[in-house]
């Protein structure tokens, strides 16, 4: 059951809690470490933990909100000095957000009757449908085969992803291919950075660093 698993949740993050954020040697590890100032986030164009860090509340969900996130009560943690110690901070404070949108979640599906999954055009039919409805079949045939064709235009459009904004620009010619596609990995504009970042730093220090913008690698492969 999710809300069993969002109270042990919560008790995790007490744990974690009681060992770090407080621990001695913890804190001279991260605490002056990588500091990010809010004009630096301009100018390399870093967002989520790594903007919320510096003191910047820019998080698409409450800036730009998207699907039903305008109907959830969540705050935006962010910090003060823009270091490493802060950007853990944050990420801590984001889990407990996360946790309650969670549970709000939660509430709203048991009030909510009908289906859960869209039925438009756009998502394949159930194996069981298939089964049945030859409509279904060519549905899905057709589908997998030729997909479905965008109207000509460009449109660009970003969610809060774990690691930041998570952007997609498309352009349409009309046809069922884009004409082209740019995929905006928030991981690779923070990695570039990192010589920035380190600068003045011991080389025990670049771990730090990278734990804290929490990249990863398939994401920044290029």
């Amino acid at each position: 059951d999710i809300d069993i698993w969002a109270d042990e949740f919560q008790r995790v993050l007490d744990d974690l809690h009681g060992l770090l954020t407080e621990n001695r040697i913890f804190k001279q590890r991260n605490v002056n470490i990588g500091i990010i100032t809010p004009e630096d986030v301009q100018t390399w164009g870093f967002s989520g933990v790594m903007a919320r860090g510096s003191g910047m509340a820019w998080d698409l969900r409450r800036s730009q909100p998207y699907e039903c996130y305008d109907e959830f009560d969540f705050q935006i943690p962010v910090g003060k000095n823009g270091d490493c110690y802060d950007r853990y901070l944050c990420r801590m404070a984001e889990m407990v957000e996360s946790t309650r949108i969670i549970k709000q979640c939660v509430a709203k599906l048991r009030v909510e009757k009908g289906d859960i999954l869209a039925r438009g055009k756009v998502t394949p039919p159930s194996r069981g449908d298939m089964k049945t409805s030859m409509e279904a079949l060519i549905h899905h045939f057709k589908l997998y085969t030729e997909g479905f064709r965008v109207p000509a235009g460009e449109i660009y459009a970003a969610v809060e992803a774990p690691k930041g904004e998570f952007g997609v620009y498309l352009v349409s010619d009309g046809t069922n291919k884009p004409y082209r596609a740019k995929i905006r990995a928030p991981g690779f504009l923070h990695l570039q950075a990192l010589d920035y970042m380190c600068r003045g730093h011991q080389l025990a220090d670049v771990s730090a660093i990278i734990g804290t913008m929490d990249i990863v690698f398939g994401e920044v492969d290029r």
